[in-house]
């Protein structure tokens, strides 16, 4: 897989080449103003902004489509269903999944996780079990297993990291024995920005006859995703964080082991027949998408992957490594700066501690400015713990940034310190 980092070295002696006024274009939140001012959006790590055509898909829906699917045999029923079933399939091939019912949609990254932990884990794990997670997991990719480890009597293993935020490839091997059930690993740090081997770490797993869960929540906004060449066995992608609506994300598994997992809901849609004896299931996804879905979210998660699909990505991770590499120099240069993560492999992420004032205070000079970033723990208090801090400022950068936008960050981190001395 490429990476920012490997992009930036092919390119270096050429800067990217990307038409930011047309693509912001396509945005229109970018245009407003946030206390005043022009709006400088990096929380993209948090959620990220909607194009026009996912506007306008999620409207035209609810305005000329709306209709329950799979139930119906009217043609505004069958419409949405197609729509629905569409959208599967759009992302079935954004990830190169092998078939579309590899892909189950879901409310988010965060219930992916907790489907294969309550489903797939519940059902393998056993008293003195134990489960790979990393230091640096969200908590949505960490308490899930902690909640089926008390259950199951199982246990947590942890990956270390380094002080660069970089997990240490050794001690993940030593990690492994005849106890090891499965792994769950962040593909690229919410907090950080690191990158974590995965294709590697996989093998390593496979090699060890161990599953892995991948979360893609932050992975799928910024690299290539090929499921088949990571060899995953499950992998998480969240909608609003890849430009889609919130409230909808997606889950893929190797279609062996959803067709083995129990489901994880029972309701409507996810059966074959009812019984007061006896109920038997659907066959995945529809066995792990009881109820009436979010038929809206997923087709307009369909129209962002649409969207993305016709980015030049050459450019595209290019010119979000230039906004990385300038944030990163520029904010390292401001005296009381120390930056928060600086592994090799890095995604658009740029946390950072200023000497003698607390994170949330940066973020609310910051946004009288207009500028909006994240502050506090980011779901990711281990990784806090780890680093000896309480919080950090982080500053999280989309394909629609600019580095007139890092100007404006920086000047806002000179006006933080100006204020408190």
């Amino acid at each position: 897989m490429t990476t920012l980092h490997q992009v930036s070295r092919a390119k270096a002696s050429a800067p990217p080449v990307l038409d930011l006024r047309r693509i912001r274009a396509d945005f229109p939140i970018l245009g407003h103003l946030s206390n005043g001012k022009p709006l400088v959006y990096l929380d993209n790590a948090a959620t990220s902004q909607k194009p026009q055509s996912v506007i306008d898909t999620l409207t035209r829906y609810y305005q000329a489509e709306n209709a329950n699917i799979h139930r119906g045999v009217y043609e505004l029923s069958q419409h949405a269903t197609l729509a629905y079933e569409r959208a599967r399939a759009k992302i079935q091939r954004f990830i190169n999944a092998a078939e579309p019912h590899e892909v189950v949609f879901v409310r988010s990254a965060t219930e992916a996780i907790n489907l294969v932990a309550h489903s797939y884990g519940r059902s393998h794990l056993h008293a003195g079990d134990e489960v790979i997670v990393s230091v640096m997991e969200h908590h949505s990719n960490l308490v899930p297993w902690q909640l089926v480890c008390e259950a199951t009597g199982a246990r947590l293993r942890v990956i270390p990291m380094t002080d660069a935020g970089e997990l240490v490839l050794e001690e993940y091997e030593r990690l492994f024995n005849e106890k090891t059930k499965l792994v769950a690993l962040v593909h690229v740090s919410n907090s950080l920005g690191t990158i974590n081997p995965v294709k590697q770490m996989v093998e390593t797993a496979h090699t060890n006859g161990v599953p892995v869960m991948v979360d893609g929540a932050q992975g799928a906004p910024h690299l290539p995703i090929d499921v088949r060449d990571l060899d995953c066995d499950f992998y998480a992608l969240s909608g609003h964080k890849m430009f889609g609506p919130t409230g909808i994300g997606a889950l893929y598994g190797k279609a062996a082991l959803l067709d083995a997992m129990p489901p994880y809901q029972g309701g409507g849609e996810m059966i074959r027949s009812v019984r007061f004896e006896k109920t038997t299931y659907a066959q995945a996804p529809a066995k792990f998408e009881a109820g009436t879905p979010h038929i809206a979210g997923a087709i307009g998660l369909g129209a962002a992957v649409d969207y993305l699909h016709n980015l030049p990505w050459d450019l595209i991770q290019a010119h979000e490594y230039d906004l990385l590499t300038y944030a990163t120099e520029s904010l390292a240069a401001i005296p009381g700066v120390r930056l928060v993560g600086t592994a090799r492999e890095k995604a658009s992420v740029a946390s950072f501690v200023l000497d003698g004032v607390h994170a949330h205070d940066i973020g609310t000079i910051l946004d009288q400015e207009g500028i909006a970033v994240r502050t506090g723990h980011h779901c990711t208090q281990p990784v806090m713990e780890r680093l000896g801090i309480p919080a950090t400022a982080r500053a999280s950068f989309a394909f629609y940034n600019t580095r007139e936008e890092v100007d404006a960050l920086v000047a806002g981190v000179l006006k933080v310190r100006e204020v408190f001395g």
